[in-house]
């Protein structure tokens, strides 16, 4: 959190600029009065004071031109150690402000090299150039600038690694809740594109059987074909209820409630519906309930009544059967569906192409893995076909 002098210096940089500059000029004047004023020789302190300016003064274009800035304030510092002047961190402010601002913003090569050519020079004026270098001990005089030089350009690349780390975990992390939420979207789409397949496909698989045997029947039993024609209208009008209530919760933020809107999601209660609907169908299911039958929470609900349902249409659609059976087995911690299809019948069936076979199987198994379950499907050994789901009673995930 901010406070109050940091908003502030955020609001009027050029004055803080400014402030910075002058108080780093004050400390610069002060280091070089007190080195004038320990010195042994007299020292004028005026040609240091316009170095000193001079520095400071070129440090507001070191964003622009960190290398120039650099090597101008560099000279100005050898030009204050060639007049006797010892260089202290004081009075080397302003280059250790521009060796700073050189790791911040160059690359870490860059600021190493000119680091070591400014440390070289300044151990060669001091060494050679400094009228009173045997009066400085040689940790004052040569070790103490190279270590100073090398620390500001070491804090300035640090602290450029440090921003560019916090910069590219904040990129990450916005990486991350795009990634989550493209995840989201696309998990939703997947859900939607189940609900929509299975309303469809059971009903219009149902309404094919009843027309084609409702054609069947037309001319030698019209009684019966009347009767087919009858459940094939009921089938579609169940067929368009339950579409609109799946397709009603797209529509949840952008229009009023209605009464289909708030219609239960289908569960195993629904059942005996289903059973008399494949049975228009030309279809007997058979169920049977194995153990002591449990509470299932809503998603398990209508994920065990959706698997029945696309297992039952997958029967009526393709399979050479009159009979199919469901079997609901509970256990203390699962439930499992069994549906099997082996009796033969004589009645005949369209061939299904690849291009027929949809999504069916696919859609099953990623219904039962979303709430933790499992799913097999393949054809018995004398003839038919079995699917068998295992849902856990408490769903993970």
């Amino acid at each position: 959190m901010r406070t109050s002098w940091q908003t502030r210096a955020a609001r009027h940089p050029r004055a803080t600029e400014a402030a910075g500059l002058l108080l780093l000029f004050a400390v610069t004047a002060t280091g070089s009065w007190l080195t004038a004023l320990i010195s042994a020789k007299p020292l004028p302190l005026w040609p240091v004071l316009v170095l000193s300016a001079t520095a400071c003064l070129a440090l507001p274009l070191r964003r622009r031109y960190p290398l120039r800035v650099l090597a101008l304030v560099a000279v100005l510092t050898m030009a204050e150690g060639t007049a006797g002047y010892l260089l202290s961190p004081m009075i080397m402010g302003p280059l250790l402000t521009a060796l700073y601002a050189l790791g911040l913003r160059a690359e870490r090569t860059t600021s190493r090299n000119a680091a070591l050519a400014v440390t070289t020079a300044l151990v060669l004026t001091t060494s050679f150039l400094d009228p009173q270098r045997h009066q400085h001990p040689v940790m004052l005089g040569i070790v103490n600038p190279a270590a100073w030089v090398l620390l500001s350009t070491l804090l300035g690349s640090n602290v450029a690694v440090r921003r560019a780390y916090a910069a590219e975990r904040v990129r990450q992390e916005e990486q991350a809740r795009e990634d989550e939420a493209r995840r989201r979207v696309v998990q939703e789409r997947m859900r939607i594109a189940r609900e929509l397949h299975d309303v469809v496909a059971h009903h219009l698989a149902l309404a094919n059987a009843q027309a084609g045997t409702a054609v069947h029947l037309y001319h030698s039993h019209p009684a019966q074909s009347y009767e087919m024609l009858t459940a094939l209208s009921e089938t579609t009008a169940a067929a368009l209820r339950e579409l609109k209530a799946t397709v009603g919760v797209l529509r949840q933020d952008t229009g009023p409630e209605t009464e289909d809107d708030r219609a239960p999601a289908p569960g195993l209660d629904r059942l005996p519906d289903l059973t008399a609907s494949c049975a228009t169908a030309g279809v007997d299911v058979t169920v049977t309930v194995a153990g002591d039958p449990r509470p299932l929470s809503p998603g398990t609900d209508l994920t065990a009544f959706r698997i029945v349902q696309e297992a039952l249409t997958n029967v009526t659609k393709h399979a050479r059967t009159g009979r199919a059976d469901v079997r609901l087995t509970y256990v203390p911690h699962a439930l499992t569906l069994t549906i099997t299809n082996d009796t033969p019948s004589s009645a005949p069936v369209t061939p299904v192409t690849p291009a027929a076979r949809g999504f069916g199987l696919i859609g099953m198994r990623e219904r039962a893995q979303s709430v933790g379950g499992t799913l097999t499907a393949g054809p018995l050994p004398g003839g038919g076909f079995r699917v068998t789901c295992t849902l856990p009673l408490h769903p993970t995930g």
